[in-house]
């Protein structure tokens, strides 16, 4: 990871390093400019923002964990799977490690640069779910990314203190938040279905007797019913 000689990448490398040695906060677009060699012209063809480099680099790990995805056996979960992956990001961050420590502290200080990380983050976690398996459909899916999005948030800061040569802290946060997540998502999704079907019960007692109705009179008439892609 990091490791061609893209512009984008040696930023992003150049950033990290400035981050261990000196803190989030004294990161500058010019210091990664001299670090690089690059202008910064070059910079604003890949960059936007300070926080965009953090973003290239959640897409460079993204793009790292699912390369390194084994096919999932029988025997696996979409948990056990989520979990191996969840490690495996872990993994792959660990030469960043001090780096990212830095930047989470200084960022726990300044909420609206933490914003602009929010779409990456839950983007990120959505793509951890698609490479476990998890289902990705229906009103659901918004729940099961947040809730990862949420758990992956606490885990890491776990990551961040587990100095131990297993990470035995981390995976025991982290199957146990999954496992917790879990009971929770099932109990949420349940309650949904009960409300809309509850919901359901209050619609007018007419309502499909006139859908019906005016089906009928479109197919007396040798027409179709009239839907919303074509009103």
């Amino acid at each position: 990871m990091l490791d061609d000689f893209s512009n984008r990448s040696r930023a992003v490398r150049a950033a990290l390093e400035l981050a261990a040695e000196r803190g989030w906060d004294g990161v500058t677009f010019i210091e990664v400019a001299e670090r690089t060699g690059l202008s910064l012209a070059d910079l604003r063809c890949d960059f936007t923002y300070k926080t965009d480099l953090l973003k290239a680099f959640q897409g460079e790990v993204d793009a790292e964990v699912l390369t390194k995805i084994k096919p999932a056996t029988e025997e696996q979960s979409p948990r056990d799977r989520l979990f191996d992956l969840i490690m495996t990001r872990f993994e792959v961050m660990a030469p960043y490690k001090q780096a990212l420590g830095r930047v989470h502290a200084a960022l726990c200080c300044h909420p609206r640069e933490s914003a602009r990380l929010l779409c990456s983050t839950l983007a990120s976690q959505y793509w951890m779910l698609v490479g476990a398996g998890a289902k990705l459909d229906g009103p659901g899916t918004g729940l099961r990314v947040a809730g990862l999005t949420t758990i992956y948030a606490k885990v890491f800061n776990v990551w961040l203190d587990d100095d131990s040569p297993g990470l035995d802290r981390t995976m025991a946060a982290l199957d146990r938040r999954l496992q917790s997540g879990e009971h929770w998502l099932a109990s949420m999704e349940t309650m949904c279905g009960d409300v809309c079907r509850f919901a359901c019960g209050f619609l007018p007692r007419g309502w499909k007797r006139r859908a019906k109705h005016d089906e009928g009179r479109e197919q007396a008439a040798g027409g179709p019913s009239p839907t919303p892609a074509s009103a």
